[in-house]
């Protein structure tokens, strides 16, 4: 088992590699018209090949990486693997900079690390996907260093304005031939990318413990951070804030409610246009898994999603019941308590209200300080 130093018992919080599953047989993926219509959530314990279901932990990396796997090739496209040589690391200064070289092309990601002005090197880390909306008050009373993922660094598109020429994204000038790929796959083989010259420097010239990287984001960034750590075990904690639809939210159940961000009404440069062309409409009944799946591949890591029912759009209804089906996998291997769904009105979108601190303050203290209590 490729576990980092980090356990309880035979479970680990944490990996130190980014897929234990990696050398795993994919699954045979059948053509859409194979594909049989299931219009309730999909077991997460059931082999892609029907063949019967996990049954124990030993079983889950390659369950994992199935479901992994089937993401990849219905929704967001490949995330491709990145070996040791393709990546060279340094810094300058504060400044982590990291070069991704493959077939002689490179690209350059770059990100300023945040120290805490307390506590001992090495710290832990929170990355923020584009931005960190958790507030000051719950991040900066604990010695915890901080660091911004620009996402633009591999793919320009923003829902606000940007690039959405998709031949133009720093990702595919890497990987031509994944120019179909949504933005999603690209964003978390960047993120992963930042965690490789973490580790390849070391805690010594970076000052950051690699057991102890959290990732966190809000609305559109909720996405992005739920699959960056869905697709890198070296991630020990997951906080995805108001992912709204195409997040924690199932596809299925999302279809079934009015008002929502769903599989038809959402923004394609996320994901693959074929995931739209073929599980459109009801169709979306015979997807091969769904996002309580996503959120699955978490496990046995921690994850926090947190919701506000305000806004109808970010389909929290679908969130709830996804995330409900999602525990069941920490549930059967006796670790439940490293996951909780909170989803609390009467505040501002990407606004965390205090009533939401606590939780927020026990996962960061638990899975990323140790268990140290932070300061009130």
């Amino acid at each position: 088992m490729l576990a980092s130093a980090q356990t309880e018992g035979t479970i680990p919080y944490v990996y130190s590699v980014e897929n234990t599953g990696a050398n795993c047989v994919s699954p045979v993926f059948p053509q859409f018209d194979k594909l049989p219509v299931v219009k309730e959530l999909t077991d997460p314990f059931e082999w892609s090949d029907g063949s019967g279901k996990v049954a124990s932990f030993a079983e889950w990396a390659r369950r994992r990486s199935e479901i992994a796997r089937e993401i990849q090739y219905y929704e967001i496209g490949e995330k491709p693997q990145v070996s040791p040589e393709q990546v060279s690391a340094k810094m300058n200064g504060d400044t982590l900079i990291v070069d991704v070289t493959v077939d002689g092309k490179t690209i350059t990601l770059s990100s300023v690390i945040t120290y805490p002005k307390e506590g001992k090197a090495p710290y832990p880390l929170m990355i923020g996907s584009s931005h960190i909306s958790l507030p000051g008050e719950v991040l900066y009373r604990r010695p915890l260093a901080t660091m911004t993922y620009n996402e633009r660094q591999v793919n320009g598109y923003s829902q606000f304005k940007g690039n959405t020429d998709r031949s133009t994204y720093p990702f595919v000038h890497l990987y031509p031939h994944l120019i179909d790929n949504g933005a999603y796959s690209e964003w978390a083989w960047g993120l992963s990318r930042l965690i490789d010259g973490l580790q390849q420097l070391g805690p010594k010239v970076t000052k950051i413990d690699t057991e102890r990287i959290g990732v966190t984001g809000c609305s559109y960034a909720g996405k992005m951070a739920l699959f960056c750590g869905a697709f890198d075990e070296r991630i020990a904690l997951t906080i995805a804030q108001e992912p709204g639809g195409g997040g924690a939210a199932a596809w299925r159940v999302s279809h079934t409610l009015e008002g929502v961000e769903d599989l038809d009404k959402t923004d394609y440069h996320w994901f693959k246009e074929s995931l739209k062309e073929q599980f459109h409409d009801d169709n979306v009944y015979r997807l091969p898994y769904d996002h309580h799946e996503l959120c699955a591949m978490i496990c046995p890591r921690a994850l926090l999603v947190l919701g506000n029912p305000d806004y109808q759009w970010l389909a929290d209804e679908s969130a709830r019941q996804s995330m409900n089906a999602a525990s069941k996998v920490w549930q059967k291997f006796g670790i439940q308590d490293r996951v909780a769904v909170s989803i609390v009105g009467g505040h501002g979108h990407c606004q965390l209200p205090p009533s939401q601190y606590e939780l927020v303050d026990q996962f960061i203290d638990r899975f990323l300080m140790k268990g140290k209590k932070t300061k009130k």
